[in-house]
């Protein structure tokens, strides 16, 4: 199984990839993991992806794509989910291109989808120790005593990307970029949509149905 996780900034796509993780003995292909992999370990492509990031640019989508065909040859048939790829329909197209290469192909893309109101709700009800950087959430799991961190009593902080005009713009970006994948990929057949609303259990059930 290769699996693309979509749905928006907050919709829950790391807890839902962690079950499905466990559940098909899954290998998480996280392109930024695969980026610091190869600048670390001086590969033609992280020397190549390292120019690009010590200048402050986006490594271009041909350096990304060489590194998961490195990695899917090796994974040789195991199962993956795709983390944090593709972003955009031109990358999404990269990707079968690649996939096709490898006599391999993306099998579903699992959308998450969650209107934009909840979001909003949910990141800006999240509060952070700028002491130990645990993270609450007031309305589903707040500390013991309102305000202050259940390990160490400092005072909780409301971070800068969890404030409610940042969450817009993060909405606004991937309705721009992003979500045009949901079309692309229904469009070949293998869009697969979750109502991301609810608590964790009830989401892991409708994802596991949908598969």
């Amino acid at each position: 199984m290769r699996l693309i996780l979509l749905g928006p900034p907050g919709v829950g796509k790391g807890t839902q990839a962690q079950f499905l993780i466990d559940r098909f003995e899954a290998i998480q292909l996280s392109t930024g993991d695969l980026l610091r992999a190869a600048v670390r370990e001086g590969t033609e492509l992280g020397v190549s992806a390292k120019g690009y990031m010590d200048r402050g640019e986006l490594v271009p989508d041909g350096v990304i794509l060489g590194l998961i065909g490195e990695k899917m040859k090796e994974l040789s048939g195991k199962a993956v989910i795709f983390d944090g790829f593709p972003r955009t329909v031109p990358q999404a197209e990269g990707l079968d291109k690649l996939m096709e290469e490898l006599n391999l192909e993306v099998d579903k893309a699992l959308e998450l989808t969650i209107d934009d109101e909840i979001v909003v709700k949910r990141l800006g009800s999240r509060r952070s120790c700028p002491e130990c950087g645990r993270v609450y959430n007031i309305m589903f799991a707040p500390p013991k005593d309102e305000g202050v961190c259940d390990d160490d009593g400092t005072k909780l902080i409301l971070r800068d990307d969890d404030k409610e005009e940042v969450i817009r713009n993060r909405l606004r970006v991937y309705h721009d970029q992003t979500a045009p994948l949901s079309e692309y990929y229904s469009n070949v057949g293998k869009l697969l949509q979750v109502n991301g609303d609810g608590k964790v259990e009830e989401i892991k059930a409708r994802v596991e149905e949908a598969l």
